[in-house]
């Protein structure tokens, strides 16, 4: 796709409504002040597959904990799980201390200062390094996430579908990207995507770049960015056991520390597998439980939603004697440090799951 000159974007007026409504995040500099590449880093790992209001109270109690890249890297890869917990996508987890461990081996604690030595660290992608290289050290890289994304197709009306639309999308952010300050326009860009030119309502009449934008003259910008068809989640079962001890202490274990949730916290579960019939008696149910016990089938099931599937568990609940040795793999924790755990959401669920059947 080819831009004519005289409808081509003007980054001029981007910045200068991003200079009036850029939005205060807790990672973000303020006007005048030096990005700090470890904020950056640590906020874009973080925005990966989650919002922005989500992200936040995460983003705090990391900093809170880990100050700086030197201490993530110092710190147990249990206590950087344990933060990450209820945030979701774990392998960022695992990347992130990975990442603050080789920043602190190979660069002396401080991050490289060149786009290609960053795509060089453990979970850094291309997005992650341009982000990094624009924000924290204002060189021109062309940063490109989903409200990008849509400011382009809308601006250009790119009838290519997503995700086959992204190299195209890419050179063209690239042709209007200015010399000169290059983060602040990164910022800008995603802040526009994310305030004005939203996916569903854009306010158009607010719009430093109204006029260009061609999806806005045709009237059909809500239809942009186009999208592929997705394919159907596929959905899978299993069996959670909630076990207990008469003190409220409860049967946890460590998962593998590669795959799906690695390295976190989870209530022993059988195999997830979409021909597991979770109309069995409770006694085939329970084949798969890490203990002998009196099992009872709490009411209803857990579901959860994966990226690539959804989950439906059901929930076994049993209690056991005080003095009862935890199976090989597994540990008791008590009640009171269930809330430390590095349970993911799934298997919070769980145990909400299971104080419920309780009570019912």
């Amino acid at each position: 796709m080819a831009v004519a000159a005289e409808t081509r974007p003007d980054p001029a007026a981007l910045l200068a409504w991003y200079d009036r409504h850029r939005r205060r995040l807790p990672w973000r500099a303020e006007p005048g002040e030096r990005a700090d590449p470890y904020r950056v880093w640590l906020s874009e790992i973080m925005l990966q597959q989650t919002t922005v209001k989500a992200a936040g109270p995460y983003f705090l109690r990391f900093l809170e904990r880990f100050p700086d890249v030197g201490s993530l890297a110092a710190a147990p890869l249990a206590d950087a799980l344990r933060l990450w917990a209820g945030l979701g996508y774990y392998s960022r987890a695992r990347n992130l201390h990975a990442c603050a461990q080789a920043v602190a081996a190979r660069h002396g604690g401080r991050f490289p200062a060149c786009e290609a030595e960053l795509l060089a660290l453990p979970g850094v992608g291309p997005y992650t390094a341009a982000a990094i290289a624009a924000i924290a050290f204002d060189l021109p890289a062309i940063v490109v996430d989903g409200n990008v994304e849509r400011v382009v197709t809308r601006l250009f009306a790119l009838e290519t579908p997503l995700p086959a639309a992204k190299p195209e999308i890419r050179r063209l952010a690239g042709l209007i990207a200015p010399e000169a300050r290059p983060g602040d326009f990164a910022q800008a860009m995603m802040d526009l995507g994310a305030t004005i030119c939203t996916p569903r309502r854009p306010a158009c009449a607010l719009c430093p770049w109204s006029e260009p934008c061609a999806a806005r003259r045709a009237g059909t910008q809500e239809t942009f960015p186009r999208k592929a068809p997705k394919a159907e989640r596929p959905t899978r079962r299993g069996v959670a056991f909630w076990v207990e001890r008469p003190d409220g202490a409860a049967l946890l274990r460590s998962r593998a520390p590669k795959g799906l949730l690695g390295g976190m916290t989870e209530t022993p579960t059988g195999r997830w597998a979409a021909d597991v019939d979770l109309t069995l008696p409770v006694s085939a149910l329970a084949a798969e439980a890490p203990l002998a016990a009196e099992w009872r089938r709490t009411p209803g099931l857990v579901t959860h939603v994966f990226s690539h599937f959804a989950l439906e568990l059901a929930v076994l609940a049993a209690r056991v004697p005080a003095g009862t040795p935890a199976p090989a793999g597994a540990r008791w924790v008590a009640a009171a440090e269930l809330a430390n755990e590095a349970l993911p959401s799934v298997f919070r669920k769980v145990a909400a799951h299971a104080g419920a059947g309780r009570r019912s």
